[in-house]
């Protein structure tokens, strides 16, 4: 069982409050962008690692269907380039409403929204052409259908809506920031997952071996977990574990100790 390891954080938990209070998307954008988000991010192997695994995901491995939810996105929409090519509706959701609202500002096509374009460029590029990035970005716009808040501490995390059970749930760097203890974790991981189809899969993005990253001028704390309890935990959950597969990184200390970051695809397993 889980909950007999054990998972470490630095420091004093950062909770809900702090993320409404603290977390600012422009500083996570202005951090974040010389590393990955800024202009050439196929330089950059950490998010290549992310970006390259979900294509072939999503264009190779058949993973496809109706919906598919994004839980806990904050900010971002570059996690949701290759799924829109197979999904006919994705869902975003985030706990913090001005991160909900820089979503929105992409959507709406803001001219103060973040530009996403080096990372729309550079998956057009894995697709096979790198031109076509305008009609990437549209083909998203239209597939994203709403823009929800989400608490994954919640036993439905769209309380008080109740959202149809989805073919794929998509959830990168959000449990571990949202866990201050390894029961926690359990608990989250439960919870998202309880959106997804008999059949259907989720799609797990893991900053491995963590304590804190920094968005801005605030520090949040991460649970520490290891790749052995993250499949524990998703195998708790109901699922089969499909892939799994880990990338050392050398991340910033100024940015978080994370350590390596995990890509795992499981299946939920049919009701007897």
């Amino acid at each position: 069982m889980l909950c007999g390891l054990q998972g470490t954080m630095e420091g004093d938990f950062t909770g809900k409050e702090m993320y409404h209070l603290n977390f600012d998307p422009k500083g996570y954008f202005s951090m974040y962008k010389n590393f990955g988000l800024g202009i050439s991010p196929g330089n950059d192997e950490r998010i290549r690692f992310i970006l390259e695994h979900l294509h072939k995901t999503f264009a190779h491995d058949g993973i496809r269907g109706d919906t598919l939810i994004d839980i806990g996105s904050g900010p971002s929409i570059y996690q949701l380039l290759s799924a829109c090519e197979s999904f006919k509706e994705i869902i975003v959701s985030d706990l913090v409403e001005k991160n909900r609202e820089e979503v929105q500002k992409w959507l709406r096509k803001d001219p103060n929204a973040f530009d996403w374009t080096p990372i729309v460029k550079y998956v057009c590029q894995l697709e096979g052409n790198r031109e076509t990035w305008l009609e990437k970005e549209e083909k998203l716009r239209r597939t994203i259908k709403q823009v929800l808040k989400c608490d994954v501490t919640l036993a439905n995390p769209f309380d008080p809506l109740v959202v149809p059970p989805a073919d794929c749930v998509l959830c990168s760097c959000c449990l571990e920031a949202a866990s201050k203890d390894v029961p926690a974790y359990c608990s989250a991981m439960k919870n998202v997952t309880s959106v997804v189809k008999p059949g259907g899969h989720f799609i797990f993005v893991i900053p491995i071996g963590a304590t804190y990253y920094v968005a801005g001028q605030s520090k949040f704390t991460n649970l520490c977990v290891t790749p052995e309890m993250v499949k524990v935990a998703v195998k708790e959950a109901g699922f089969e574990i499909v892939h799994f597969e880990n990338l050392s990184v050398d991340f910033p200390v100024e940015l978080s100790d994370t350590k390596s970051f995990g890509f795992l695809v499981a299946r939920k397993c049919n009701k007897a």
